[in-house]
């Protein structure tokens, strides 16, 4: 079994690594006072290949695999947190369509989705739907030239941000099989967006409501097949929570770098306070906690890659482990980190604010917990 990173993939996070630090990092603090990203950043990012990363070459995308992005993704959120999760959401959108899409809907997607010349937002979330994601209940009538859609999703990364919106909607009877999926553009009559939410971390990132009234969606716009929208929604989750994950994990190695560093400076009694038996095992115990908390990640992304029949339940797995720890680990690297940690200036409060939301996105850990649990009983 061998646990180390190719020469590709290591020129893949080093390549993310130094994008960010450059191009994002330096930034990070402003954008989030702003409350938004430029669309600027979007195309440099394209420029790399990671506007499209699981999308087929012959429509503009990298084809890289469910491993190479989370080496993207780690990478990037250790510059922000906040920018590389909005990128992963535009990826999971470019995966659905690479994956589910017919060929003319891959031809007229994917070539601007992938040069970031359109930014895509994903939307599942209802008020009244989270975890029961099955139980949404925005419309979409058919009509002689398409879908009119009338309904309202939440918490939608993008949302008044994003050109395209890809939404899961009922065209059929309740539950999972009455759901298809339909990309929704930017101007459509009938859509419209609720005010900015004011959130705890991901400030970087506009969230707002998504709502159609009597939104009409041309018929080509439908993703796949009708009544197989819910299953579209689950399989790109599966990679989505390795991405929530991976991003998780970046934060957390950012803190607890920028924590030996502060701990090799910072003297108290006499001493830099890295010489403190106490304070070197919790140093000790965050390195240790992160490095499995990796390497269990990268174990579910290769099996997922291979189709192994228990991927999603190490993709809940992971997502579970992996957030929470790397939340402990943040919090702790704060602590460690005594009043200075809560200053802005050190950016350590930041990476705190932002991880929290990771143990809630892409499914709460407590439906994780379901999942896991559920397919060791049916197993």
């Amino acid at each position: 079994m061998d646990f180390a990173l190719s020469e590709e993939q290591t020129l893949i996070f080093d390549m993310a690594k130094g994008f960010g630090e450059e191009h994002i990092a330096p930034h990070a603090q402003k954008w989030e006072s702003d409350g938004t990203i430029p669309k600027e950043l979007w195309p440099q990012i394209a420029e790399l290949g990671l506007g499209g990363i699981y999308v087929s070459e012959e429509y503009g995308g990298s084809g890289l695999s469910r491993l190479d992005a989370t080496l993207v993704f780690e990478a990037l959120a250790m510059s922000c947190p906040s920018v590389g999760s909005f990128l992963s959401i535009h990826n999971m959108c470019g995966g659905m369509i690479d994956k589910f899409g017919s060929e003319e809907t891959k031809q007229k997607w994917l070539p601007d989705l992938c040069a970031m010349n359109k930014v895509f937002s994903y939307c599942l979330t209802e008020p009244g739907s989270g975890s029961d994601a099955a139980a949404l209940k925005t419309r979409a009538e058919r009509d002689n030239e398409g879908y009119v859609l009338n309904g309202t999703k939440a918490f939608i990364s993008g949302g008044s941000y994003s050109d395209a919106y890809i939404c899961m909607v009922r065209t059929g009877e309740d539950g999972p099989k009455g759901i298809s999926t339909v990309v929704v553009e930017d101007g459509t009559d009938g859509l419209s967006f609720g005010a900015l939410e004011k959130k705890m971390g991901w400030l970087s990132q506009p969230t707002s409501q998504v709502q159609f009234d009597d939104c009409k969606v041309p018929a080509d716009n439908l993703i796949g097949e009708e009544g197989k929208g819910f299953s579209y929604a689950m399989n790109g989750l599966d990679g989505g929570r390795l991405n929530i994950s991976a991003g998780a994990l970046g934060g957390a190695q950012k803190a607890l770098d920028l924590t030996v560093q502060y701990m090799s400076e910072r003297k108290a009694f006499g001493k830099s306070i890295n010489q403190f038996q106490a304070l070197q095992f919790r140093l000790a115990e965050y390195e240790t906690k992160l490095q499995a908390a990796r390497t269990f990640l990268r174990q579910a992304a290769w099996k997922l890659d291979n189709g192994d029949h228990d991927a999603t339940k190490y993709c809940a797995m992971a997502k579970l482990m992996v957030t929470d720890v790397a939340f402990e680990v943040a919090n702790g690297c704060l602590q460690l980190h005594g009043g200075y940690g809560y200053l802005a200036d050190y950016g350590i409060e930041k990476i705190v604010r932002d991880l929290r939301v990771h143990q809630i996105l892409e499914g709460t850990n407590e439906i994780m917990r379901l999942i896991i649990s559920r397919q060791m009983i049916t197993a």
